[in-house]
């Protein structure tokens, strides 16, 4: 049998070959945070359901963790909490930018790259609004 060797086929370019950049980085933060919300969700949810089940002791147990102790938050709470709104936020405005993307807009290159960053400072901006908004509720 004759060795024939075929074409070679065209490779899938790697991602150390694209140029990174803005819109890149939002997308990917946009299913890190999409994945991440899910599965920590899901393991408060389950948590908090179990807490619940377990009676009161265990209830007040779970919901120390994110309640202010002695003048401060629990540091699992602070992590937990900053993290999973920096994500909402995140998620949520990275999605409203692919919303103005799906629907035919925003795709010139300086708008496209001004919205990607503006995700990230609003999602920050959200953020620590809603923490102060939160923690002068809870003080006041």
């Amino acid at each position: 049998m004759a060795n024939v060797s075929k074409p070679a086929r065209p490779l899938s370019p790697h991602l150390s070959i694209w140029k990174w950049g803005p819109s890149m980085a939002v997308s990917i933060i946009h299913r890190a945070t999409g994945s991440g919300l899910a599965t920590v969700g899901t393991i408060l949810f389950v948590w908090w359901l179990v807490a619940a089940a377990g009676g009161p002791g265990t209830y007040a147990d779970f919901v120390g963790m994110f309640t202010l102790e002695s003048g401060g938050l629990n540091i699992v709470g602070w992590v937990l909490g900053l993290g999973l709104t920096f994500c909402v936020f995140q998620h949520m405005m990275s999605g409203v930018r692919h919303l103005f993307l799906d629907m035919g807009a925003n795709f010139e290159l300086k708008s496209n790259k001004m919205t990607a960053y503006l995700t990230f400072i609003l999602s920050v901006v959200l953020t620590l609004g809603f923490w102060v908004l939160m923690l002068e509720k809870w003080n006041g």
